[in-house]
């Protein structure tokens, strides 16, 4: 692999959170409030965490985009009722992703201060897309489907996974690769660098 053809997949890091939303909005149908208890690949959270957390990030997706800078807190603004709270859960990541679309129509490749350092919006969306793209498939995991992510996405998503996912973010952010046989589709391949292991269901 030449370092070419990842340089071309981050310099369209928006282009790439785009096809990610896409795909995990598909898997939030099978979510039920039956099913908010259950474990989920991410060994720190139950399903009902999980979808709280990637509201959060979504959150911080939007405030890098709106703002140019990430700062600790944002408000999430999440609700939860008692009567179907996987349908409030949905529609709040639901609402937060159509924003985040929005946001995303009028980028440019301006730079996002995190941490105090200047980082490409091109960049911060690529990984952006990477952590969405992932909780989409821990997600459809969690509900018992095996639905991968899109063999393309995958791909594209697998050349950028080492520049953007090291040493460094483990094991905070991610567990350590799995292995998986040189065969194994390009959804396996990404999900197991990320540290979830494909062949659980």
């Amino acid at each position: 692999m030449t370092g070419a053809r990842p340089a071309a997949t981050l310099s369209g890091g928006v282009a790439l959170l785009e096809r990610a939303v896409s795909y995990t909005l598909g898997q939030l149908q099978v979510v039920t409030s039956a099913g908010l208890s259950r474990r989920t690949p991410c060994a720190r959270w139950d399903l009902c965490a999980l979808l709280e957390h990637m509201n959060d990030s979504l959150a911080a997706l939007q405030e890098a985009l709106d703002l140019r800078c990430v700062g600790p807190g944002a408000d999430t603004g999440i609700g939860v009722g008692l009567d179907d709270p996987a349908a409030d859960l949905v529609a709040a990541l639901r609402g937060r992703a159509g924003r985040l679309l929005g946001a995303l129509a009028g980028t440019d490749d301006d730079l996002v201060h995190i941490g105090g350092c200047p980082i490409p919006t091109s960049i911060v969306t690529s990984a952006g897309a990477i952590d969405v793209a992932v909780h989409g498939w821990d997600v459809a995991r969690a509900c018992g489907s095996t639905q991968p992510i899109p063999e393309q996405l995958a791909q594209d998503m697998l050349e950028i996974s080492p520049l953007l996912v090291t040493r460094d973010d483990r094991p905070e952010r991610f567990a350590a690769p799995i292995p998986v046989p040189p065969q194994a589709s390009a959804s396996d391949r990404l999900v197991a660098y990320l540290g979830r292991d494909p062949a659980l269901a």
